[in-house]
């Protein structure tokens, strides 16, 4: 299959050109000046090969064209363009304006560019005449590279358009990577590529102190598969994590509600008593989740003072999850001490929330899990899925519950008592879950809840192929690059 490019190219304008079949035999002559100029001095190098001056022992045809001008050629490559076209001005000069087409033939796909489009980038391997010289092949008059043809459009593109680079979608990331390597793009490029592809960068992101016991000790709390020791660090963060976890659920089983206090009598003078309930310091719930907090207390401490930058690690999202799961602790123990009373009441019910924030101690797995972080970065790659899926969540619901509630108004046995009430059964029915605790009783809401149910598992279809798509891509980057089974 023969590519060229579909408009006349133009340095300026780079984005206006496509790719499209090369037209038939008398295309040519049908379209306006600059796309005939350009065919016409593709043929410069056939007239000139007459006179017995071998092309190829220069390298490239570029280099072939300025040295045949220099060996005599002048004056026939010029009066060759101009016997073609008389439109051509006079000054006209085809060396100056490297106005050449050139072949580039890819595992039998051929691609034709003008040598000007090449010579945009001269630091590459394509724009630079003495590297693509390697490639000429003398008897077929083009450049000839054994490599993957299908990527080879977006890199073609690449310099037509100046430096807007897209991957192809049926080509692997990895694939396309290695070419971009091996038509030496730039690391720059390379790095903006893997950047859009989601790739992690290791050695953007992680920074390693310089000191050696610093940097020891950084690899025991950061990398566990450092050494043996890192290794056995890793294993106690996990555990204290689940003990803690699986502590704060304990807790809130019925018979282990109240052992955190203790009735205990208080002299308050003139041989009165009080009796009161005090904090058990003693109890082993309360002794096992302390436990847990001086380990994450100490290893956050450690993991501060040996990082390379404290201000990237205060910026770390992954470190203020640990910092909050760390905090209702302290705020708890902070009002017993000094309160010397049990937290009861309102004021219990106040600092629930505060409560809470411990079971984000189950997101520090993801630090030791690499499926909890492929998780993660699919969940942030796909952000604007989810948030079209939302988006049309929020819309349907307003509409399907509006129509239901008006539906049902005239039902004796209605059940929507208002709009903002049937939100609740429109929420539920679109993502399948059906409570059944709301139902509508006339047949036209039942009509509407039908229409309802198909319209969320349209809404819930639409973006599950891209966040699958980005999934799997996460995934066989973390497996096929070695960073260990999941």
């Amino acid at each position: 299959m023969h590519f060229v490019p579909h408009t006349a190219p133009d340095r300026n304008y780079p984005h206006n050109q496509n790719y499209h079949l090369k037209p038939g035999d008398g295309y040519l002559e049908s379209l306006s000046l600059p796309s005939r100029h350009g065919s016409i001095c593709s043929n410069i190098f056939q007239a000139v090969n007459h006179d017995d001056i071998d092309m190829d022992e220069f390298g490239s045809s570029n280099d072939a064209f300025s040295r045949l001008l220099t060996h005599g050629a002048q004056s026939r490559a010029d009066s060759y363009c101009f016997a073609h076209n008389e439109d051509l001005p006079e000054d006209h000069d085809c060396r100056r304006e490297l106005c050449t087409r050139v072949t580039i033939n890819v595992s039998g796909m051929k691609f034709e560019t003008q040598l000007r489009t090449l010579n945009r980038l001269p630091h590459t391997l394509l724009g630079d005449p003495e590297k693509r010289a390697k490639y000429w092949d003398k008897k077929r008059q083009e450049y000839f590279f054994d490599r993957h043809r299908l990527s080879f459009p977006a890199i073609l593109y690449y310099y037509q358009s100046g430096g807007r680079l897209k991957r192809p979608l049926d080509v692997p990331w990895d694939i396309f990577r290695n070419e971009l390597y091996f038509y030496e793009l730039g690391n720059t490029t390379i790095a903006n590529f893997e950047r859009t592809e989601g790739v992690k960068q290791k050695e953007e992101m992680i920074m390693k102190p310089s000191n050696k016991i610093q940097l020891w000790i950084w690899e025991v709390m950061e990398v566990p598969q450092s050494s043996y020791f890192a290794k056995i660090v890793a294993v106690l963060s996990v555990v204290f994590i689940l003990v803690s976890v699986v502590t704060f659920c304990i807790e809130t089983l019925p018979q282990f509600k109240g052992r955190d206090c203790v009735n205990q009598t208080i002299d308050i003078g003139n041989n009165k008593t009080e009796i009161r309930k005090v904090p058990n310091y003693w109890e082993p719930l309360f002794l096992t989740e302390s436990c847990c907090i001086a380990w994450f207390v100490t290893e956050t401490i450690v993991r501060f003072c040996v990082s390379y930058s404290k201000t990237a690690f205060l910026k770390s999202l992954s470190n203020w999850i640990d910092i909050i799961a760390i905090c209702p602790y302290f705020v708890f123990l902070f009002i017993t001490l000094a309160t010397n009373a049990c937290i009861q009441g309102d004021q219990a019910s106040g600092l629930s929330v505060l409560r809470v924030l411990r079971v984000v101690r189950i997101l520090k797995l993801s630090k030791h899990s690499q499926g909890l972080q492929i998780l993660g970065m699919t969940l942030k790659c796909s952000m604007k899925e989810l948030s079209m899926f939302l988006l049309f969540l929020g819309i349907a619901t307003v509409i399907f519950a509006g129509a239901v509630y008006y539906a049902e108004m005239a039902e004796e046995n209605g059940q929507f008592t208002s709009i903002p009430d049937a939100f609740w059964w429109a929420i539920v029915s679109m993502t399948t879950v059906g409570y059944g605790d709301y139902v509508p009783q006339g047949v036209v809401g039942k009509c509407l809840g039908v229409v309802c149910l198909v319209s969320g598992v349209l809404a819930i279809a639409l973006p599950v192929p891209v966040i699958v798509a980005n999934f799997n891509h996460f995934y066989t980057q973390y497996t096929g690059r070695g960073y260990g089974s999941l």
